[in-house]
């Protein structure tokens, strides 16, 4: 075997694990786990919600009476609301408005973005669980019920993940490739969680216990990714409930998916270089699922084009000993075939997701490279 073809070879192993082969694993060893549905606390906490948010106040008003629809009792319930300090003045008051009897409204600490505010909010919290979301979501009534059973159901966990939901996954509408990415995630974290702890959770459905709380550097951009592992570091456990589900009310076009995907695969980057003892196996207990769910998805694009570059190297070397007439005839039959059938537009639309988001995993590793941390 010559080298090109074994680095072709190992290319293709690399992303066939990463994209098919961990999933379908992690799904498989799940289902060998014995489980039983967690029974609800005999006492429900007190919890508080944390939002933090630099978002119009019309929005954060309306997420602010979703979260009070719940079936929750209403007595242990209420809201902080942590509102970013770069936000106008104009846009403060107004949020500062909505302050009441259950809910509570902080400036976020200097020098503001989302790690910043979400550490002001949780220590103006009383709550002796936290749930963390955002403004543009909206929960079932029995997302924090559910998020609270799940977290109490061990005494290992400190951490509780919900499933988020995008338009897409409602009866009778049609997926986009981003909603059918979203929705083979919920089930790999969930078989993550039964095995150990799900690598993540949502940032707009998670809950925690307060006694387990960290403050968060400020610049942070994931939470939701170094909270848990933050947890999981100290021997704790990270649980992943289906029946706590929050619905994103937006349909996100392919550019703000894109910006999206740039700003969360950034923060994977950071969390790497300032949560190195990840990258430990026998100080990180979840270091294989860690690597494969996050860090090489993250080296995905590279693989994939030194893997090509390998393919090219292959075919010119085959084609130095065919004769011309047989290349030019071969070439002919394959742009034939790519070119005169019509394209479907979901083969479309799936080229231009992968597409998509091999350039954001491009301009992430710029970032990370770079130490660019400075998004929201």
């Amino acid at each position: 075997m010559t080298i090109a073809a074994a680095v072709l070879l190992c290319s293709v192993a690399v992303l066939a694990w990463t994209w098919f082969l961990y999933p379908a694993a992690m799904v498989t060893l799940a289902r060998l786990v014995p489980r039983t549905a967690p029974a609800p606390p005999a006492q429900w906490p007190h919890v508080t919600v944390v939002i933090a948010s630099r978002d119009e106040p019309t929005a954060v008003a309306a997420r602010i009476a979703d979260i009070f629809t719940a079936d929750y009792p209403a007595a242990r319930l209420d809201v902080v609301l942590a509102i970013d300090p770069g936000s106008s003045v104009e846009r403060s008051a107004m949020l500062q408005a909505l302050a009441g009897d259950r809910v509570q409204v902080v400036r976020g600490d200097a020098p503001g973005g989302k790690a910043a505010s979400v550490n002001a909010g949780v220590r103006a919290s009383t709550g002796e669980v936290l749930v963390f979301t955002d403004t543009q979501q909206r929960f079932e009534s029995a997302a924090i019920s559910a998020l609270v059973t799940t977290l109490l159901s061990d005494a290992r966990h400190t951490v509780a993940g919900g499933a988020l939901y995008l338009p897409g996954d409602r009866p009778g509408e049609r997926r986009s490739p981003v909603e059918w990415y979203w929705a083979g995630e919920r089930v790999l974290r969930a078989a993550e969680a039964r095995l150990h702890s799900t690598i993540g959770v949502s940032g707009s459905i998670y809950a925690m216990r307060a006694s387990a709380w960290v403050p968060m550097p400020a610049g942070l951009i994931l939470d939701d990714v170094f909270v848990p592992m933050q947890q999981v570091l100290q021997g704790a456990r990270v649980a992943y409930t289906l029946e706590a589900r929050a619905w994103d009310v937006r349909r996100t076009d392919h550019d703000s998916e894109r910006v999206r995907k740039v700003r969360t695969l950034t923060g994977n980057f950071q969390l790497v270089a300032w949560l190195t003892v990840l990258l430990v196996p026998f100080r990180n207990p979840v270091w294989l699922q860690f690597v494969s769910h996050k860090l090489l998805r993250l080296a995905s694009p590279w693989v994939a084009l030194v893997g090509g570059l390998s393919l090219v190297a292959l075919l010119v070397r085959m084609l130095a000993s065919v004769p011309l007439g047989w290349v030019l005839a071969a070439g002919t039959g394959v742009v034939g075939a790519v070119i005169l059938p019509p394209t479907g537009r979901r083969v479309r639309a799936l080229a231009r997701w992968v597409v998509s988001l091999n350039g954001a995993l491009v301009q992430a590793s710029i970032n990370g490279v770079r130490g660019r941390w400075d998004v929201w």
